[in-house]
């Protein structure tokens, strides 16, 4: 379980897929050396399992669905991700429940600078348009957003000043992938209505 409030940021160092699945390195992680292996880690809003972590560098194993599912495998060399370890049970919950099972990708359409704050357009993908409320959450690339305007097929946030500091946005592009997860209660609630053939 997370938060949404991404920790750090990380680069890639090495990206391997193959037929079978793949496994990404990164570098420059500040909490690398306080890692153990078997620890989930927020990577870009997706839980990964550590299989090696020390000196700044940490490696995770990538099935098949987490490549079809994610951004993870467009990834490049030097590219940043968004990092976050999982919530203690002590910890304040500053965003909101992010389980990093992310939903599926979509495209960034736009990203501009509006006075001190930016503006993020994203894609609703059509799996997701019953699931997205206005001022409700969710989660883009691991960072717990709140829905500001909510239009059919897609969906605009506000990004603070610290938040495009501290995240992979300052460097976001329109037409790039992000990583998309909803939140839990709707998709708990869409759910049980499915089942009850409502």
């Amino acid at each position: 379980m997370f938060t949404g409030i991404v920790e750090s940021i990380g680069r890639v160092e090495n990206l391997s897929v193959t037929t079978k699945g793949g496994r990404l390195t990164l570098a420059g992680v500040d909490f690398a050396d306080e890692l153990s292996l078997g620890e989930s880690v927020s990577v870009n809003g997706c839980c990964l399992t550590v299989t090696e972590s020390g000196q700044g560098r940490v490696a995770f194993d990538l099935l098949q669905e987490t490549l079809r599912l994610t951004n993870l495998g467009d990834l490049s060399p030097a590219e940043p991700v968004n990092l976050e370890r999982a919530l203690k049970a002590n910890d304040r919950l500053s965003g909101h429940f992010v389980q990093g099972h992310v939903d599926g990708s979509a495209r960034l359409i736009a990203y501009e600078a509006e006075g001190q704050d930016h503006r993020l357009v994203v894609e609703l993908p059509e799996a997701g348009q019953r699931l997205v409320v206005p001022k409700g959450s969710i989660t883009v690339n691991g960072i717990s957003l709140t829905v500001a305007l909510l239009e059919s097929t897609r969906f605009t946030v506000w990004i603070t000043p610290h938040t495009h500091a501290v995240t992979m946005l300052r460097n976001a592009q329109a037409g790039q992938r992000v990583n998309l997860e909803y939140d839990f209660l709707g998709k708990q609630v869409e759910r049980l209505l499915a089942l009850r053939g409502l």
